[in-house]
């Protein structure tokens, strides 16, 4: 077993040091499997158990892709076999810069993810 507890992050597909949460993530402790929206279904069945589930919504600019997200969240937050496990939207930090998100995934994730035994 890992000691670091696993946790999915569904973005936009971009990923450069502007969309860093990956690297947030792992500072805090966690592992982290990053997948895109259209993903996210067949990476859920891989992944046992995630810790959390975290959704890094694009800019609210972006309606299409932003209502995508947000109907995945409910669809989420609905499905019985995920229930128990957090899930946490991740607003993009205002002015587009990367980084800032630890305290609020900290504050997100707290202890209780922290010290949930893996399976």
């Amino acid at each position: 077993m890992s000691e670091f507890q696993k946790v999915l992050v569904v973005d936009d597909g971009a990923r450069n040091g502007e969309h860093a949460l990956s690297a947030e993530l792992a500072e805090l402790g966690f592992a982290s499997v990053t997948t895109s929206l259209e993903a996210t279904d067949d990476v859920l069945e891989l992944l046992p158990s995630p810790s959390a589930i975290l959704l890094q919504l694009p800019r609210r600019s972006e309606a299409v892709n932003y209502k995508q997200f947000m109907e995945l969240a409910a669809r989420l937050k609905a499905k019985k076999d995920i229930s128990g496990i957090p899930i946490i939207l991740v607003e993009q930090p205002f002015g587009g810069a990367g980084g800032g998100y630890a305290s609020a995934l900290q504050n997100e994730l707290g202890v209780g993810v922290l010290n949930k035994p893996e399976l």
